[in-house]
């Protein structure tokens, strides 16, 4: 794969690089609408595959929270058209390395020192480079490490990033106006959290040593006299990115012992910690040789206030999306509902969470359930196709919901698509014996 000599690093550069894109953007549409005048019957396919390329592209180069968005975008399946969950995934764990000189001289930067001066050998050639760092292969004292580097600039350039985003991410989620604010804002507190590798360090000792009595569950020691505020030094964890395990022809029996894992560290963490690793992907789990599963980054990290976890949680339960009276109340608790809404906004939202919640809750109202199901799947794809289509959606404000919906919501998703991608079947109150 192609090396990066440089990244750009300020502001009107990496505008530059958008406006670009945009451009080709631009004439990818004016192809797509030529075309659709000699052949109405011309899907958008080509159109989204155009599009979907241009902006990947245009992002890998940027690195950063730019390329983090497409990242997290790529998590939801059913939001977006097929052509960009597939390139988007892409930055998961297949993006543009950096140069190994612009590696040596961005390790000196973090380090005060080259990377020969503080390890006995050290790979110059990256064996994963995802948004924000890149990872390379070292050994010290006989012990065989993994190195992450953080691009140069990603840190200083999340703000600017953010703001060029923000009118497509607007126009996307049908988001109105100064309310749109907190939402940015949760991204952007968030986005600098994963840029601070010492934080990062003391998140995922933490988290080891609470979740380490979890079977089937493998986590690395991390080194913080190797590392920096832009470098992390851990143990090598071999296996196989889950992404690309869940590609081969494994058993159902494995499937549901690495989606039990999976389960069982998601509501551990949620229910015991009330904090959690936000960022399920793929790129971020391997499979071991025993079969076990091992979480290699601990960048984001959701906090769970109990404000919000108490009412969230009360509305996974059946009988309470059932009752009305206690289900507007808890669309209140959680800013989904608020005192300025018209009878028709009410009326509106409250069908249309009560839709939604009694799909994406189903998995709790059950002793076992099979997310390989074709029928839940089903279902949430139609769900997502009415929403798309439903002109009445795009005419109210979708600035709905706490703050803390965001990454909840994305952890959530998340691990719903890796249990599907493992077609497992899980018992759902397994967990509860290591509460």
């Amino acid at each position: 794969m192609k090396t990066l000599d440089k990244i750009p690093t300020g502001k009107i550069e990496r505008a530059s690089k958008l406006i670009k894109t945009g451009v080709k953007i631009g004439g990818n549409y004016a192809k797509y609408y030529g075309k659709k005048i000699v052949n109405p019957d011309l899907t958008r396919d080509e159109l989204d595959n155009d599009n979907a390329g241009d902006i990947y592209d245009g992002l890998k180069s940027l690195k950063g929270s730019a390329l983090k968005v497409a990242q997290m975008l790529s998590m939801e399946k059913n939001l977006l058209p097929n052509a960009y969950v597939e390139k988007f995934s892409l930055s998961q764990f297949s993006v543009p390395p950096l140069s190994a000189p612009l590696v040596r001289k961005t390790f000196k930067k973090y380090l005060d020192k080259y990377p020969e001066e503080v390890f006995d050998s050290f790979e110059k050639d990256s064996v994963n480079a995802a948004s924000i760092g890149q990872v390379h292969r070292a050994k010290k004292d006989g012990k065989d490490l993994a190195v992450k580097i953080q691009y140069p600039g990603v840190a200083q350039s999340i703000s600017s990033d953010l703001a060029l985003v923000k009118p497509v991410a607007l126009r996307m989620f049908n988001l109105q106006g100064k309310d749109s604010d907190k939402y940015f804002k949760e991204v952007e507190d968030k986005l600098l959290e994963e840029t601070n590798y010492l934080l990062e360090i003391a998140q995922s000792k933490e988290i080891t040593k609470k979740c380490s009595h979890i079977e089937n569950l493998r986590f690395p020691n991390y080194y913080e006299a190797l590392s920096s505020e832009r470098i992390i030094t851990m143990d090598w964890m071999t296996g196989t990115h889950l992404g690309e395990f869940t590609k081969t022809n494994f058993s159902q029996e494995m499937g549901n012992k690495l989606g039990q894992t999976l389960w069982d560290f998601y509501m551990f963490q949620i229910h015991g910690l009330r904090k959690v690793h936000a960022d399920p992907h793929p790129g971020n789990f391997l499979v071991n040789a025993n079969g076990e599963l091992v979480v290699i980054d601990f960048g984001c990290i959701k906090e769970v206030p109990d404000d919000f976890y108490n009412p969230y949680f009360e509305l996974a339960k059946k009988e309470n999306i059932s009752n009305d009276a206690i289900f507007t109340q808890k669309l209140y608790e959680l800013e989904i509902l608020t005192p300025s809404d018209t009878d028709t906004e009410i009326t509106f939202f409250k069908n249309l969470f009560h839709e939604m919640l009694s799909l994406f809750t189903s998995p709790f109202h059950e002793e076992t359930f099979d997310f390989g199901s074709a029928d839940f799947w089903g279902k949430i794809a139609a769900l997502s196709e009415q929403y798309a289509s439903d002109k009445q959606i795009r005419k109210m404000n979708g600035n709905r919901g706490s703050k803390h919906f965001l990454y909840m919501n994305r952890t959530f998703f998340g691990l719903y698509n890796l249990l599907n991608d493992l077609k497992a079947e899980i018992q759902v109150n397994h967990f509860q014996k290591y509460l």
